[in-house]
């Protein structure tokens, strides 16, 4: 059971509770002190935001008095800008019609009054109305509204909650480019503006869409730089959504104490402020790391605690991740049939909510393992079809590409804005040089006529002196000239290098990734042999235990050697289930270990596993692409080599590529119609004296002797536009040439063979 992110709807910035209750002091303060109406109705809307966060009672009646005072003196302004506050308040409270009832008598005052920017606030509170509802197509309808509106008015201020709420929307729809489009738009609006208040919100929801794209360390960044500007803020309800974000990440990385402590602490904020929506949430995350940890008789009675805060808060999603809470506890447990009801109810309330996410699709996919338990095939059937939808939805490679891109784009924009402002401070520092390099020069001329002309010297001589001062003036603007061109031509080469370089790490970036795609392939083939064997025996275990437990039943006829006979098959069950399981460990464990960034440290390898065992990835994942694809693996390995220290992620990023090249090539072949052809790769190891050798060597089509020199040589490919990077070869040259202290060379017959081999000193 997973949680979708916390996000922050900015409509009301709140402080911590101490920090609230000195702001109140100082507003009844100056209430007492004012004496105008209208003076007393703009306190009041401040006093209601206070109010929202410290008692929802408060705000409401406070914000009803307040409308009636601006009715009674006709304050039109006054009544729209408490009317906005007011249906926040019956959000909070889970009473939305009457949020929209006042939000429309908001929007007629606006209209009548041609208060376009108070009209851009009120299209945003109904955007966060139907936000906290889950409808997210009818939000973003009004979000936009709101856009256009401060957009051609400029209203920076409003621009900032309006993107950041914009892509909280689209997140929950899982349009993670767009959403986080959006967010990155409102930090940098807030940050231009040096508000730090709303760069804590933006910074707390761009860690959220961090989380949901894989991104742990750079969320738990975000996380820790929105803790810290809230906390000098003094924002207590950026830091509660923030710490209920940090339960997730701290239960993605198996440490559910720690994902239960944090959950605790997130229920208790929520409670002080009143919010009982994140109240029951929290509560359900606590229960649920609770269950993880197979406490469930505290985790049932404390998610019940959150199913009844969360139906009181009437907010959909909140009751949707209570009642999944309970179901999942329950599947845990092998409840089943009790789990189905509080599946059922959880996405009951979400029948008109606009959410399409990755937990919502776990959740549907556990309801169908609960449907297919009891016995319910058809309706098993038809709820894993739902999951499989969401999930392919939420987890294309192209909505994560795109939202990768997004950031890696932000970032370098920051750092060219840096940049261009160090540049800009030099150009100033080297102007002001030259000027006063000019000053003295023109100060030396201005000596030098006034000394000819205090000597009277001769006419001719003046003259000479003339046309000397012409000539060195040309020389001048000739050098100042040249000065100026060489510096120019320096920028540019300067900018031409950045380009270069930044290109050059995204190009690799790109192929590390490829390369991790291809073998994920692979994996994903290697691991499900295991899993059967898990599966399988995990299944004949379970009828073993239901075997002995009647065995045990029995009074007088037990059969004592039966159960001992029992009891040893169920101990061969465990140890092959631990065993497979093992395998599926040590597989996952290669993929993370490929995935890692190297740290460049030397580890003691068994080349011949190593080798085998990129080999086989590599075969399955062309293969699980190509599934008409066929190929004769040989080995030949030297029994004899012991274990020697390599860099085991750079040398599997070398394997994997050279036999990715090898069955393309083959493949090639293969598709030519070459008569009576099969294709084979071939991969050998042997000890050459001080000297450890790999080779792979395949009977594809070889390469063509002009192009042999040239193959390591980056950004060179033989492949068709679009299906090579080439930088596989020349990144693997470097890693054996200058991370290994080896060499990687290359030999081949067009059309007949390419063998590659690499040689590796021994330590």
């Amino acid at each position: 059971m997973k949680f979708l992110s916390t996000f922050i709807f900015t409509l009301l910035s709140v402080g911590l509770a101490h920090a609230q209750t000195q702001k109140l002091d100082s507003l009844n303060r100056l209430l007492s002190q004012t004496t105008t109406d209208t003076g007393r109705i703009n306190i009041s809307n401040e006093k209601i935001v206070l109010f929202n966060q410290i008692n929802i009672d408060s705000a409401m009646s406070l914000g009803l008095k307040t409308i009636e005072q601006a009715k009674r003196i006709q304050y039109k302004k006054g009544e729209a800008r408490t009317r906005i506050r007011l249906a926040y308040t019956y959000s909070v409270k889970g009473d939305f019609a009457a949020a929209k009832s006042t939000l429309k008598l908001a929007e007629a005052i606006c209209l009548s009054t041609k208060d376009s920017a108070q009209l851009s606030k009120v299209y945003g509170a109904f955007g966060t109305t139907y936000a906290i509802q889950s409808k997210y197509d009818s939000s973003i309808i009004f979000q936009e509204k709101s856009k256009a509106i401060a957009e051609r008015l400029d209203d920076k201020a409003q621009l900032i909650i309006v993107y950041s709420n914009l892509g909280i929307s689209y997140d929950m729809q899982s349009n993670r480019p767009q959403a986080l489009q959006y967010q990155q738009k409102s930090l940098t609006i807030a940050e231009s503006v040096h508000n730090t208040k709303q760069q804590a919100y933006a910074l707390v929801n761009i860690a959220n869409i961090y989380t949901e794209m894989g991104d742990l360390k750079g969320s738990e960044q975000a996380y820790q730089k929105g803790i810290r500007l809230a906390k000098q803020e003094s924002l207590t309800n950026v830091e509660l959504y923030a710490y209920s974000n940090l339960v997730s990440i701290y239960t993605k990385m198996h440490d559910t104490q720690k994902a239960y402590e944090m959950a605790i602490k997130a229920a208790t904020l929520a409670k002080e402020i009143g919010d009982t929506g994140i109240q029951a949430t929290a509560l359900s995350q606590a229960a649920i790391n609770l269950a993880l940890q197979k406490k469930f008789d505290q985790a049932e009675p404390l998610v019940k605690q959150a199913m009844t805060i969360a139906d009181a808060s009437h907010l959909p999603l909140n009751i949707h991740q209570a009642y999944a809470a309970m179901g999942s506890i329950l599947k845990q447990q092998a409840r089943c049939a009790e789990a189905i009801p509080f599946y059922e109810k959880s996405f009951a309330v979400l029948k008109d909510a606009d959410l399409y996410n990755a937990q919502t699709g776990d959740s549907y996919r556990d309801l169908s393992a609960c449907y297919e338990q009891v016995g319910n095939y058809r309706r098993a059937l038809a709820t894993f079809k739902t999951s499989a939808a969401i999930s392919d939805s939420v987890r294309g490679k192209e909505n994560v590409q795109k939202a990768t891109e997004l950031t890696m784009t932000y970032k370098f924009d920051q750092q060219q804005q840096a940049a261009q402002a160090e540049q800009l401070k030099q150009n100033a520092l080297a102007q002001a040089r030259q000027l006063a390099l000019l000053a003295g020069m023109g100060l030396m001329l201005v000596l030098a006529a006034v000394s000819f002309y205090a000597y009277r010297t001769k006419q001719k001589a003046n003259a000479l002196l003339q046309e000397q001062k012409e000539v060195l003036q040309l020389q001048k603007e000739e050098l100042l000239r040249q000065k100026e061109e060489l510096q120019q031509q320096k920028e540019e080469l300067q900018h031409t290098l950045t380009k270069l370089q930044t290109t050059q790490t995204q190009l690799i970036q790109s192929e590390k990734m490829a390369s991790l795609g291809e073998l994920t392939a692979g994996i994903a083939h290697e691991i499900q042999n295991p899993l059967n064997f898990v599966n399988n025996f995990s299944a004949i275990s379970t009828d073993l235990l239901n075997e002995i437990k009647e065995e045990r039943k029995k009074k007088e006829e037990r059969d004592e050697e039966l159960e001992e006979e029992i009891l040893g098959d169920l101990t061969g069950n465990l140890a092959k289930i631990n065993h497979h399981g093992g395998r599926a460990a040590s597989i996952v464990k290669s993929m993370l270990e490929h995935s890692r960034t190297s740290t460049g440290e030397k580890q003691l390898v068994d080349l011949n596993a190593l080798t085998d065992e990129y080999f086989r990835l590599a075969f399955h994942g062309l293969k699980a692409k190509n599934p008409d694809f066929s190929c004769d693996l040989v080995t030949d390995f030297d029994l004899s080599l012991t274990k020697y220290e390599v860099i085991p992620q750079e040398l599997g990023r070398v394997l994997l590529n050279l036999f990715n090249n090898a069955f393309y090539a083959v493949r090639q072949k293969q598709q030519t119609g070459v008569a009576d052809y099969q294709p084979r790769v071939t991969l050998s190891t042997a000890q050459r004296g001080k000297q450890v050798e790999i080779r792979v060597r395949d009977n594809g089509t070889g390469i063509p002797q002009p192009v042999l020199s040239k193959i390591f040589q980056p950004f060179f490919t033989t492949k068709p536009t679009g299906q090579g990077t080439g930088l596989g070869l020349s990144l693997s040259y470097d890693i054996i040439t200058k991370g290994h202290s080896g060499t990687l060379t290359a030999t081949t017959q067009p059309g007949e063979f390419a063998e590659f081999v690499i040689t590796l000193p021994l330590a």
